[in-house]
């Protein structure tokens, strides 16, 4: 006997949801960061100047 699909609708829901907030929030990391990737791990000299 199967699962029935609605029984997996909200599970399809709640990882689409996730899918689409990760995205956004890399989308508005790579947009404030001036369309680069964002840096890790900055030390003193890079810092200093913001």
């Amino acid at each position: 006997m199967g699962v029935p699909f609605e029984a997996l609708l909200p599970f399809g829901i709640i990882i689409g949801s996730l899918t689409a907030g990760a995205g956004g929030i890399w989308a508005v990391k790579y947009y404030a960061n001036g369309w680069k990737q964002p840096r890790w791990n900055l030390d003193l000299w890079d810092r200093q100047s913001t």
